[in-house]
């Protein structure tokens, strides 16, 4: 089976209040309380944020993709952007860059801090019975991501012919362009929420 991605958006204030040996466990006992039932998900489900019962006074909510639930697409959608990216105009490269690192695509492969504990701020993953972390974004670097998706989005159809010409059929990359740039569209959403709110992101497996 594949490794999946749960996002999670949060105060960071709040989270950082909790050991961090416990905070993932804090972020999926707090967007999915044991005690409640399937009519929970319906309920709290709010513009693709995941809410607990008392939403107003929430201090993190989960992000359903609609896309897809699975962590691979997420990963073929920053090596798609990898493979084109020296192929797109300098100012959008730069905004792209700045959109996409840390969260699905590494400047540099070999330097992965989240993998190895989410930056210090969750426990390393050698440590007895810790969690991988996948991401880890903190409140002030969001602000940058929603800006640099807001200079992306209106082009993001300079990047068809790129995307087709290097990635289009490859194993390991996404399906379509329109898959690809679907994904974009959702992680646009969800820095632009977060910013919003002066949260955090964390995704965790």
């Amino acid at each position: 089976m594949g490794l999946d991605l749960t996002l999670f958006m949060a105060d960071w204030e709040q989270l950082s209040a909790i050991p961090d040996e416990n905070r993932a466990q804090a972020l999926d006992d707090t967007t999915w309380p044991p005690e409640l039932d399937d009519e929970y998900q319906r309920y709290g489900l709010a513009g693709g944020w995941l809410w607990p019962p008392d939403r107003w006074s929430a201090w993190c909510a989960e992000y359903d993709f609609t896309t897809t639930g699975a962590y691979s697409p997420h990963t073929r959608v920053g090596d798609a952007w990898a493979d084109i990216r020296l192929l797109v105009d300098a100012s959008v490269r730069e905004a792209m860059d700045t959109f996409l690192v840390g969260l699905i695509w590494d400047a540099d492969p070999a330097d992965v801090p989240a993998l190895a504990g989410g930056g210090g701020f969750f426990p390393p993953a050698t440590d007895h019975g810790s969690l991988r972390v996948l991401l880890v974004c903190p409140p002030e670097a969001v602000p940058g991501k929603a800006r640099a998706w807001r200079r992306v989005e209106s082009h993001l159809e300079e990047l068809r012919e790129p995307f087709t010409a290097e990635c289009e059929g490859w194993a390991g990359r996404p399906g379509t362009f329109e898959e690809f740039t679907a994904l974009l569209r959702e992680w646009g959403d969800v820095t632009t929420e977060a910013a919003r709110r002066g949260w955090g992101l964390v995704g965790l497996p």
